[in-house]
């Protein structure tokens, strides 16, 4: 028997019934996909990077982030991906905040490597939020302790280390870090 294809809605509704309350779930062309939980590193990443982002949403007024929020990339059949941080600079302030996905296009994805799976499909969804209209695509690899950072104008790759100054021009004006604390260990560990 062929299972017919879940939209967004579906999805939506049905996530908390799969694995891990579908916390790590996704859904790619209709089929709900179960990634591998995040490891400590993953985590650690996403709170540099939230330190960071509040920062300068503080300091430059300029847009927010949301975490974990879902980006309907693809219909019919529907693709819903979760990228660990989603950073938009249009649109009503806080707007997305409390959806589970939404149809709005973020200015910068920053997604992670930090897991088998999401390593072998990075390629696959870098190419979709560029050709949804995503500006940068950034993708932190704490095995090699890099970024890399992907435009949508130019098709530019850029990859950083440890070394250098991660800026968020011209998208995220004013924004900076230095790729090292990215990876950095919190005080508290």
């Amino acid at each position: 028997m062929i299972q017919q294809a879940m939209t967004a809605e579906e999805f939506s509704l049905k996530r908390s019934d799969l694995p891990d309350a579908g916390q790590w779930a996704e859904l790619v062309r209709g089929v709900p996909v179960t990634l591998q939980p995040p490891d400590l590193e993953h985590g650690t990443i996403v709170l540099n990077l939230s330190k960071a982002f509040s920062a300068y949403v503080h300091t430059e007024m300029n847009g927010y982030p949301c975490f974990d929020l879902g980006l309907k990339l693809e219909s019919s059949p529907d693709t819903i991906l979760y990228p660990a941080i989603s950073y938009f600079t249009e649109g009503e302030r806080f707007s997305e905040m409390d959806n589970d996905y939404t149809d709005s296009t973020p200015t910068v994805v920053v997604d992670l490597a930090t897991t088998g799976d999401r390593r072998a499909g990075i390629s696959e969804r870098i190419s979709l939020y560029l050709k949804t209209g995503v500006q940068s695509v950034w993708i932190a690899d704490p095995n090699a302790r890099t970024i890399h950072i992907l435009r949508k104008t130019n098709h530019s790759a850029i990859r950083l280390d440890e070394n250098d100054i991660l800026n968020g021009a011209p998208d995220l004006q004013g924004f900076r870090i230095k790729v090292a604390q990215i990876f950095a260990d919190p005080d508290w560990a």
